[in-house]
């Protein structure tokens, strides 16, 4: 993990103490394994330069930790929920019923997904969201009808790519990673091939024709990982002709291990992600439960430090580590000071 020193004004800005009574004094959060690494080096950061204590942050997937997040309001439940995906009008009704009804919504930058294979394993140079989508589909559309997918190497799907058995390793469906998957590459894919179109011409509408372009394959070239990134590199390394789907992050530190592939011809890097020019590319997120600003000791002071230029900004920690820093980091600094929650 790297480490940084930190400025005057950061310490200044993080060395106060919340004096409002609780029997719980840290802050507790969970969710994003994508976000997790970010979050951990701000916990430990925190921790160091303040007189507050180390958060607890854990992972989970976002959809886990906005679960957790949205079960009630109190010291035995979590304060932040990270996610590497906006929070959906469901789970902000699931929090309403359950009396989370401040959420405060901050966006901490941008983060890439990538698609990466063993350092000495085959060459897989370069895929389009077609490539992808032809490889894992559960059905194609084939003279006016739905069949199993047939393609069983990555040549049969694009005569450019190697001619090995297609193996691919991809976010579980609680992982907001999988949503931006699916969306950015599978959907994108099954459009650009024309299957999309294919499907509502067999009498789909468009929302059974989309679902049936994001279903996978189940046959065991698509295997979902519900664990973090870790769990994915070591199915990559256990596979000489496996593919697996990263966070951009995760793969700039085991660039040891790993070696990538362009996406639409263009290389996943925090400047062609920052440019817009790389096309599989998400915000990440943190949520606050405002109804625990001032009761949990040091929330308010996590969330300022997190965003703080020093830490979030292009120099900081946390870009070193691979975030895409947001052009609007005044913006949500001011969102922070505030407490203006969503919708407000």
């Amino acid at each position: 993990m790297k480490r940084t020193t930190l400025s005057v004004s950061v310490l200044a800005l993080a060395a106060m103490t919340a004096t409002a009574a609780t029997a719980r004094d840290n802050v507790q959060v969970a969710g994003s394994s994508t976000v997790l690494p970010y979050a951990s080096i701000v916990a430990e950061l925190f921790g160091e330069n303040t007189d507050l204590p180390t958060p607890v942050v854990e992972s989970g997937g976002s959809s886990a930790g906005l679960a957790r997040f949205c079960e009630g309001v109190g010291e035995n439940t979590i304060d932040i929920a990270n996610a590497s995906r906006a929070i959906r009008q469901k789970e902000i009704d699931a929090c309403a019923e359950n009396g989370v009804t401040d959420i405060i919504e901050v966006r901490i930058g941008y983060d890439g997904i990538v698609f990466a294979s063993q350092k000495d394993g085959p060459a897989y140079d370069a895929f389009q969201p077609a490539d992808w989508y032809l490889a894992l589909a559960a059905e194609l559309p084939v003279d006016g009808a739905m069949v199993a997918n047939p393609n069983t190497t990555w040549a049969e799907v694009n005569g450019d790519l190697p001619a090995e058995e297609i193996l691919a390793f991809i976010p579980g469906t609680k992982h907001g990673t999988r949503e931006v998957f699916e969306e950015k590459v599978l959907l994108q894919g099954c459009e650009d091939t024309g299957a999309l179109a294919a499907m509502e011409a067999m009498g789909m509408d468009e929302d059974a024709a989309e679902a049936a372009c994001m279903a996978v394959r189940a046959d065991g070239r698509s295997i979902d990982i519900d664990g973090d990134y870790t769990e994915t590199l070591a199915r990559v390394d256990a596979n000489a002709n496996a593919l697996g789907v990263f966070g951009l992050a995760f793969y700039e530190n085991n660039t040891d291990s790993l070696k990538v592939a362009t996406m639409g011809g263009v290389a996943p890097s925090t400047e062609t992600i920052a440019s817009g020019d790389y096309p599989v590319s998400r915000p990440l997120f943190f949520y606050i439960k405002a109804a625990h600003l001032g009761v949990i000791p040091g929330l308010k002071e996590y969330a300022q430090f997190f965003m703080a230029d020093e830490i979030a900004g292009p120099d900081g920690p946390l870009a070193a580590y691979g975030l895409v820093s947001d052009p609007e980091l005044a913006a949500t600094q001011a969102m922070i000071e505030a407490e203006q929650t969503m919708g407000n």
